[in-house]
């Protein structure tokens, strides 16, 4: 997994509560099990209509916005059913953080186990973010996990909250498939004490 220590990028702004998994990723495409190629369908209801044409107001399609590495969104983000799409189809389209008040819990558990960072922070602190964000590809964000801040175009810091553990993984680039390399010589050891104790098994 891709190590997240510090990102300096283009932030969209999404003003809107209860953004769940079906408005991220439409439940048409969770046949796949893989985490690439889920992207192009990110948002698919509100950044194409029914013939497939972009929307041009949905801000993703706008230009100040293509390369957006960044969400500023309203509370409740992710909420609804606990697909793991959804962040694979986030993390595939190019963010790698999402800024709200609140998360739901699945959702969030999932972004750290795909790279993606979620910070909480602040109602009042989310509205600015959010009204620096409008302000295009000239107003850039940049997120700091390691000092645990938020830094507005404008220099304006926020500190957020992070469990260590989650912090530590991120940092690191340990999804559970990472964590559980980590300890592969006590794996091989206990294997071979266990071959040699119970060769019957």
């Amino acid at each position: 997994m891709e190590k997240f220590t510090k990102l300096t990028g283009i932030a969209a702004p999404m003003p809107l509560v209860n953004i769940d998994t079906d408005m991220i990723i439409p439940k048409q495409f969770l046949k796949t099990i893989k985490r690439s190629g889920l992207g192009v369908n990110l948002f698919d209801e509100m950044r194409y209509d029914r013939e497939g044409n972009e929307v041009p107001d949905f801000v993703l399609n706008q230009p100040a916005y293509r390369e957006a590495e960044i969400i500023v969104a309203g509370e409740n983000f992710g909420c609804g059913s606990s697909r793991e799409h959804a962040p694979w189809a986030l993390k595939d389209f190019g963010i790698k953080c999402v800024i709200s008040a609140s998360f739901a819990d699945i959702f969030y558990n999932n972004c750290f186990k795909n790279g993606i960072l979620p910070v909480v922070l602040p109602a009042e602190a989310v509205t600015y973010l959010m009204d620096d964000a409008t302000k295009g590809a000239n107003a850039r964000l940049t997120v700091d996990l390691d000092k645990q801040v938020v830094t507005a175009s404008d220099g304006t810091e926020f500190s957020f909250e992070v469990d260590p553990f989650k912090k530590h993984c991120l940092m690191n680039g340990l999804d559970d498939i990472g964590l559980s390399l980590e300890k592969v010589s006590a794996i091989d050891a206990y294997e071979s004490r266990a071959k040699t104790q119970f060769p019957w098994l």
